[in-house]
């Protein structure tokens, strides 16, 4: 059995070599794989001395497209393991959890296990960032209520997936939103996934987090929005159509009063306002039903494509 360790990183020469022997200490047969996203300081060199002066079975990958998620859509479509390890390169996550993240999959009981840094608490204890911790707990509550879920940690970076998610998983975000879009891609395809509590610790000194709370918020937010959009369209449309249904009924209140009254209609903008917005209410509640149904058609596809898969 293959398993690969994944490693995006992005001028980390002062946790690099940290990471890759913690890690190669309780995974020696392990294959690492450090995915270099332009780096600017010495993590390049730093990773090959670490792999040779300890005889580590490493390669190096250079990404010139900006962001994580480029980062890892790359990873994921070169290497070829069973079991494929992401972690990030900046000393938090530790080795000595990954036995307990691992079982998971080699028992075939999940098809994702994410390494949750929120039910032991380290996370919030470690962590300064108040802001992050705002947009974490906003990130998973949403998701969990849009997809009826019980996750503690959507954007969690410590992940173990088996070979069917990598290789059926198409990544179309580019930066750190990479996170979330694995978790709503394996709900909406209903992977089986596992939350394994981790030891988690701040950044060491002298290393410094690429991640901007507000800028980065947003993308991820917004990430949420789209992934809804797309996933689930028949709430999303209905809920335009409702607000749009709702504006025409205000809006042509007064017509309808008057029309009730005096048999006449003379604010005849408003009335062209509110049938304008009753025609948008039923037609965008027309295409939550159409989208609805493409969406549950794609859905049969994509399962019968992993079924075909499986038998070959």
């Amino acid at each position: 059995m293959i398993i690969s360790v994944i490693i995006p990183v992005f001028n980390e020469e002062a946790t690099i070599e940290q990471t890759i022997l913690d890690f190669h200490k309780y995974l020696p047969e392990a294959l690492f794989f450090v995915i270099d996203n332009n780096s600017t300081d010495q993590t390049a060199a730093i990773t090959l001395k670490t792999f040779k002066s300890n005889n580590i079975n490493g390669r190096i990958i250079f990404e010139r497209r900006q962001g994580k998620g480029n980062a890892i859509k790359t990873a994921f479509s070169v290497i070829d393991s069973d079991i494929y390890i992401m972690i990030d390169g900046d000393s938090t996550y530790k080795g000595m959890d990954v036995y307990n993240l691992l079982r998971p999959v080699l028992d075939n009981e999940s098809d994702m296990v994410v390494g949750d840094r929120h039910k032991s608490g380290a996370y919030q204890k470690e962590t300064k960032r108040l802001f992050h911790k705002f947009g974490n707990n906003l990130v998973r509550k949403t998701i969990n209520f849009l997809f009826d879920a019980h996750l503690n940690d959507i954007l969690s970076g410590y992940r173990i997936f088996n070979k069917c998610f990598v290789k059926n998983f198409p990544i179309l975000t580019y930066g750190f939103e990479l996170e979330t879009e694995i978790t709503l891609h394996a709900l909406d395809k209903k992977f089986r996934i596992t939350e394994v509590p981790i030891t988690y610790e701040e950044r060491p000194a002298g290393s410094f987090s690429k991640i901007n709370t507000i800028k980065d918020g947003i993308k991820i937010i917004n990430t949420i929005f789209q992934i809804f959009r797309y996933y689930k369209p028949f709430i999303f449309f209905t809920f335009i159509s409702i607000l749009l249904f709702l504006t025409a009924i205000f809006s042509g209140l007064t017509v309808i009063i008057e029309f009730v009254n005096t048999h006449y209609i003379t604010h005849v903008p408003l009335a062209i306002l509110s049938t304008g917005l009753m025609i948008m209410s039923l037609l965008c509640f027309s295409i939550g039903l159409i989208l609805d149904s493409l969406g549950r058609y794609q859905k049969f596809n994509y399962h019968l494509h992993l079924l075909n898969r499986n038998n070959f």
